[in-house]
């Protein structure tokens, strides 16, 4: 299988925060905030694995600012690194004040996708190829990242 590229898949979207998302401080609630994650990871993964995709975690979520109501929310994914049948994709969400023009980092996850055939069974994906400098950091310090979810005590 020939390895691609982290710009074959990379996505980004742009969503406006309306009141309906919202809490009552006006500003998006967290699990919206999640569902567009967890949305645009899939779609990175699919993409790169030109396959059916599943959630096998959401490894961290670190919300470091909020969104309110008017602001535009773009979430930008791509894959980071991937093992036999699983991509890691990181994604960060912007929250974009367009009348003011001010711009900050809210939230950063990496999950982990899982490529599966038609029956559901974990199928191989395409290696990475990062080519930025974000892309090689991230690329390098994957390893850790999967080293600390393993050590993870499972749930029974």
């Amino acid at each position: 299988m020939k390895p691609l590229t982290v710009s074959h898949s990379k996505m980004k979207q742009t969503r406006l925060v309306l009141p309906p998302d919202t809490n009552h401080l006006d500003t998006i609630f967290g699990g919206k905030v999640l569902a567009y994650i967890d949305e645009i990871a899939a779609l990175t993964a699919m993409k790169h694995s030109n396959s059916v995709v599943v959630t096998a975690s959401i490894d961290s979520v670190d919300f470091l600012s909020s969104a309110k109501v008017g602001d535009a929310l773009t979430l930008e994914a791509f894959v980071t690194r991937t093992g036999r049948t699983s991509m890691e994709v990181y994604v960060k969400v912007h929250a974009d004040d367009l009348l003011q023009g001010k711009k900050v980092v809210t939230t950063e996850s990496f999950l982990t996708m899982v490529a599966v055939d038609e029956l559901g069974k974990p199928k191989p994906v395409p290696s990475i190829i990062p080519e930025t400098d974000e892309e090689k950091r991230l690329y390098d310090t994957a390893p850790s990242r999967k080293m600390h979810r393993q050590k993870r005590p499972a749930l029974k």
